[in-house]
């Protein structure tokens, strides 16, 4: 079995309650899931991109914008409860079964952060290639605020998240007096294929950070509409080089 390569896969279901039809939600002219296609494809570091996908309507739209789309993920993949490791697996179980490969790496290119610098993924690429001790390797960025400063709600009162903390109100010191906090975002996840086999895990215990700029993510309308608004201002280089040629525009 051939050993070795890069995969762009893509994750495209076809449910989606905050945005009905999110993956092919028009952003600047186009579907949602071509700015991730596309930045795979621009970034000289992935040797195929691969939509996995239980839509044959997201499908064609994924071959249309140069992605390969070599088989439909079984329903019970799809669902709101499923795993990213289902479909990841499903994904290298049909590529060993039909293609008789199994990749080094999968790179994630979640559709819903679609402004990528396909540079950043091939740094990612090579972060966890110098890290030999790395499972896995995540995207994220820091917290504007630490999350000790967040508070919940007890019988109407407002109290603390972190009870251990002693010192008192430490939900009022200013963020300095907090260790920096990230969120993973989805902005480029590197997965070691070896870390599924042989650990049944996605990213493992020891996931290399890959800190990036704050991201915007659609989860609801709110921030495709900003988006939209961010792409007609500003633009963005995988805008243009969907306007360039890819697909049929």
């Amino acid at each position: 079995m051939a050993r070795g390569g890069v995969i762009g896969l893509v994750p495209a279901r076809s449910g989606s309650k905050g945005v009905p039809r999110k993956n092919l939600a028009e952003l600047g002219g186009f579907p949602l899931i071509a700015y991730s296609i596309v930045a795979g494809l621009e970034a000289g570091s992935v040797d195929r991109v691969i939509v996995t996908t239980d839509s044959e309507e997201i499908a064609e739209t994924g071959r249309r914008y140069g992605a390969e789309v070599p088989f439909l993920r079984p329903g019970e993949l799809a669902t709101d409860d499923s795993l990213d490791i289902d479909y990841v697996r499903h994904a290298l179980d049909w590529l060993a079964d039909n293609d008789g490969t199994t990749p080094e790496l999968v790179v994630q290119l979640r559709p819903t952060p679609p402004l990528r610098e396909p540079e950043r993924i091939g740094e990612a690429v090579d972060a966890i290639r110098a890290r030999s001790d790395a499972t896995g390797l995540r995207s994220v960025h820091q917290l504007a605020e630490p999350p000790q400063k967040l508070l919940g709600i007890e019988d109407g009162l407002l109290t603390g998240l972190f009870p251990h903390d002693p010192r008192p109100e430490y939900f009022n010191l200013p963020r300095q007096a907090f260790p920096p906090a990230y969120s993973p975002n989805g902005y480029v996840d590197v997965i070691r294929v070896r870390t599924i086999q042989e650990h049944r895990a996605l990213y493992g215990s020891r996931v290399l950070a890959f800190v990036t700029p704050p991201v915007a993510e659609i989860d609801g309308p709110e921030e495709l509409d900003y988006l939209r608004y961010r792409v007609d201002r500003i633009g963005h280089p995988l805008l243009d080089a969907l306007r360039a040629g890819y697909g049929d525009g």
